[in-house]
């Protein structure tokens, strides 16, 4: 198993990377904060005294403003590809009194940034119901259904994942690097065609091998997706013993 599109746009998307707000028919991008809450919505952070905030004061007698908000991967770690950028896009609407102090919450549970105490004050939230998605990957652009998108989770190891692979590399290096040639079975003395963890989400390993210039990626997967950073500890802990074994598959990513 791997994550599905719309798993990876939940993942893009929840609030862990920059984000980048196009407003329609207004100048821009802005840079914005944002965070999704648990049923996929979009919220947005801004400054009350900013360009954003001007952007997204609504024209006539609209409560509305359309907006598309792009953010793109940041791989965790030199030679990592990446999951690629996602586009989601609604109408934003200004929240108030008890709808942006709840709001204010869902964004706390996932970025506790301080300016939140200033919401009402200094800042703002808004929110938005993604109506369209799409997720581009190379020269690829796929559209997301939208009832799939809400449904979809976010990879609970995303946020964690650079932190992981450092941990790995820095501190089981000897360990991980002799399991994953057990898995793949290459020799343990591979010297720089060794195998290296180069991605890690709640499906599996995403993993490098071979001489520089023709290094090869597969994907071990793990017996059942993990819900929290605490399994993946408990899960990986005996595999990179010295006489580990495991269930996993091989899969040529």
């Amino acid at each position: 198993m791997r994550p599905s599109p719309a798993e990876i746009v939940r993942t893009l998307v929840a609030g862990r990377l920059p984000g980048i707000a196009h407003v329609a028919h207004r100048p821009g991008p802005h840079q914005v904060r944002h965070v999704t809450d648990p049923d996929g919505r979009v919220l947005l952070l801004v400054p009350v005294v900013s360009d954003l905030a001007a952007a997204l004061r609504p024209a006539g007698g609209d409560s509305e403003v359309a907006l598309v908000l792009d953010v793109l991967d940041l791989p965790p770690a030199a030679g990592a590809p990446s999951l690629g950028r996602a586009w989601v896009s609604g109408w934003a609407a200004r929240l108030d009194g008890d709808e942006e102090r709840r709001a204010a919450l869902d964004f706390a549970a996932v970025e506790p940034t301080g300016d939140l105490l200033d919401v009402g004050t200094r800042f703002r939230l808004h929110r938005f119901e993604v109506v369209e998605a799409r997720w581009e990957r190379g020269d690829t652009v796929r559209r997301i259904d939208p009832e799939a998108y809400a449904e979809a989770e976010a990879d609970p190891l995303h946020a964690v994942e650079a932190e992981l692979l450092t941990d790995l590399a820095d501190h089981h290096g000897t360990e991980v690097a002799g399991y994953l040639c057990r898995q793949l079975g290459l020799a343990d003395d591979a010297g720089d065609a060794a195998p290296r963890v180069v991605r890690i989400d709640r499906y599996g390993l995403l993993v490098t091998h071979g001489r520089p210039g023709a290094r090869r990626r597969v994907r071990l997967a793990f017996p059942r997706p993990l819900q929290c950073q605490a399994e993946l500890t408990r899960l990986l802990h005996p595999l990179v013993g010295r006489h580990a074994s495991s269930p996993r598959h091989a899969d040529h990513a």
